[in-house]
């Protein structure tokens, strides 16, 4: 079964609006068509002030949209104490519009039908974004793009693999937007395009440590992204731009702007998009051109930076029609009154907290673990980690955490060597996401190591863990090769990297391997595993073994795995293992595999310069069996990390 196979679409009869009780079709009625559009009065008040006003006046507070902002902050706050997990399960069932995404995923034909992908489409449908076949132009990559996991936060980048060609990351591969050198690459990279006719912008930044100033944390990206858009878009065009709470003086003077520059702008809040968050979508249409706005825009430009906003105001609030504040503040009291409605509807039908685990999770929960269910002190913690509980690795890989199960079999016949292509970036200080593991577990292991004491590594492991013995291994990697002289010259030989320390006096346990101990370069992850796989190919021989510790969750730790999938005829895991988190065994090394030599010493020479190499191998080529494989192998070191860092 292929996980990107599209299922037939079931075809629903129309259904018959007036059937239903008249309450029932005005809620829906209003559910969908929670909107609020500015009317320019006809006196042409409304134009784009001078660029020298721009950028230079302090920005002012204005007192009934603080008032909102204080409101709404006190009615969330009313939520710090919600289990987040929980929390997020209640709102899922009283979420008015819940049944709409699953309905949409069994009737359209699409792959990747995500809340995210029906509010678009929910937004294509109420407002005529392009001119011509509406939907169609925007829909096509999602249609065309085939999904490779079962679940909803599928990895980014083979959801694009097939449509790489039209994707711009700028020159350091960080896609990010807030950078001027960045707009002036995308600039070049639309050049030749005749014209722009539809640009979105739902970014936004990881507000969880201070959420009662989202709006102010992402000011400075709104305003870089509207002033993309504005540089980029034909006359006519329309743009999309997902935002927030519109209370600070930031948000006024962008709406502002965008009033000034398109014929008609609306505040729109989906009924995909839970009413009890703080995301709306400001929908423009009919962009006048640049024509008007350029020598504005040319000053925004050239003060292009992640602070932006952070400074002067963009415009002085003198210059702010007196027309304009008010249909704002009507706007702004709408959507407060439609969140805070919302929020306090489902904090009246929640349980409270000591009942939670009294209906329907409760039996679940004492199925799940037994007489071990955690105790209240560990459900108290709350949403973070110190209510988690790690059982290492086993509890992810049901069974496969000593490699029972994760086997990736080679060599592969072919390997495309004429389509590796190399990407260098800016240097990533840490793995936020990545298409071999899970999301989730990712941001749970990255918050731990923010917390961590520095010795946590030095903390030995317990006896709960199914640690594997070095002879165990050994005698692993003897059963799968052929203990026979190559060529009547000698034994097999098994590479193995570490310190020789960590395998104790193995030799009588090889089984007839002469095991070989290197030790690992003081190098980067990245590029430490890279010359290790290089190493191996020039010293190692046909049907010989390489014993490899491997930690990280890169585009390129997966790429030189892919390397290892061409050079040898098995792979297997151990984790946790005695040199660290996991080790491959390599077992039946190819001759043919040193063809990849000169193509991985050009990626090593790359990696000597101050730029990271972000990937070597075509995403296209890191599918299949090798995710799979990936997947496992990442799940288990992230497991075994987290339970050892919760006992650090």
């Amino acid at each position: 079964m292929s996980w990107g196979a599209r299922r037939k679409a079931v075809r629903q009869q129309p259904t018959d609006v007036e059937a239903f009780d008249p309450e029932v079709v005005a809620e829906v009625r209003e559910l969908f068509n929670k909107v609020r559009t500015y009317v320019k009065p006809a006196t042409g008040e409304w134009c784009i002030p001078y660029p020298s006003e721009a950028l230079r006046h302090p920005a002012q507070d204005h007192i009934l949209l603080q008032t909102l902002k204080t409101s709404l902050n006190e009615v969330k706050n009313r939520l710090s104490d919600k289990d987040l997990e929980v929390w997020h399960q209640h709102t899922n069932s009283t979420n008015h519009a819940g049944k709409v995404i699953g309905t949409v995923r069994t009737s359209a034909n699409a792959e990747i039908c995500t809340q995210a992908w029906c509010t678009f489409y929910e937004i294509l449908g109420t407002f005529n974004l392009l001119t011509h076949a509406t939907g169609t132009g925007v829909g096509q990559p999602t249609h065309s793009t085939p999904i490779t996991r079962p679940t909803e936060g599928a990895p980014p980048p083979h959801l694009i693999a097939n449509t790489l060609p039209w994707w711009f990351f700028g020159s350091d591969n960080t896609s990010v937007i807030i950078s001027q050198r960045q707009l002036l690459e995308l600039q070049g990279f639309v050049g030749n395009m005749l014209s722009i006719d539809v640009v979105t912008a739902d970014g936004s930044f990881d507000c969880q440590g201070n959420p009662d100033e989202q709006e102010a944390l992402v000011a400075s990206l709104h305003y870089c992204e509207a002033a993309a858009a504005l540089f980029l878009l034909g006359p006519g065009g329309s743009f999309v731009l997902k935002m927030f709470t519109l209370y600070e003086h930031s948000s006024l003077c962008l709406l502002y702007l965008l009033n000034c520059c398109f014929r008609s702008v609306s505040v729109f809040k989906p009924a995909t998009s839970k009413a009890g968050n703080s995301e709306v979508y400001v929908v423009c249409l009919h962009y006048d051109g640049r024509k008007a706005v350029r020598p504005l825009l040319s000053k925004l430009i050239r003060h292009f930076w992640p602070d932006l906003s952070a400074r002067e105001a963009l415009f002085p609030s003198q210059l702010l029609p007196q027309s304009f504040l008010a249909q704002h503040e009507q706007a702004c009291s709408y959507f407060h009154a439609l969140q805070t409605g919302t929020i306090g509807e489902n904090l009246k039908y929640s349980l409270p907290q000591d009942r939670w685990l009294s209906r329907n999770s409760g039996p679940s929960v004492l199925q799940r673990y037994g007489s071990d269910a955690p105790g209240p002190e560990e459900r108290a913690a709350g949403p973070g980690l110190e209510g988690a509980c790690w059982e290492g690795p086993q509890c992810c890989l049901g069974g496969r955490a000593q490699g029972a199960c994760c086997v990736l079999a080679g060599p592969l016949a072919e390997c495309h060597m004429d389509t590796w292509f190399v990407i260098v970036g800016a240097t990533l200080p840490v793995v936020r996401n990545s298409p071999f593991c899970d999301g989730g577990l990712l941001n749970h292991l990255n918050e731990a190591l923010e917390q961590a004491c520095p010795a946590w590594t030095l903390v030995p492991p317990c006896s709960s863990c199914p640690m594997v013995c070095t002879t165990s291994i050994l005698s692993e990697v003897a059963a799968l090769c052929d203990i026979t002289p190559c060529n009547g010259k000698g034994n097999r030989k098994c590479l193995v990297f570490g310190r020789a320390s960590c395998w104790g006096d193995c030799e009588e346990q090889a089984g007839g391997l002469a095991l070989e101990f290197r030790s690992e370069p003081s190098l980067p992850p990245t590029a430490h595993l890279l010359g290790c796989v290089v190493l191996s190919l020039h010293r190692m021989g046909p049907g010989d073994a390489l014993l490899l510790p491997l930690s990280t969750f890169t585009c390129v730790t997966a790429a030189t795995v892919h390397c290892l999938h061409l050079s040898f005829r098995s792979i297997t895991l151990k984790c946790p293992s005695p040199p660290g988190a996991a080790v491959l065994l390599c077992v039946g090394f190819c001759r043919a595999a040193a063809r990849q030599i000169p193509h991985l010493g050009d990626v090593q020479e790359r990696m000597s310069c101050l730029r990271q190499v972000l990937q070597f191998v075509p995403m296209e080529l890191l599918k299949g069996e090798l995710t799979e494989f990936l997947w496992t192998m990442n799940s288990a070191i992230v497991h075994q990390r987290l339970h050892l860092l919760m006992k650090a």
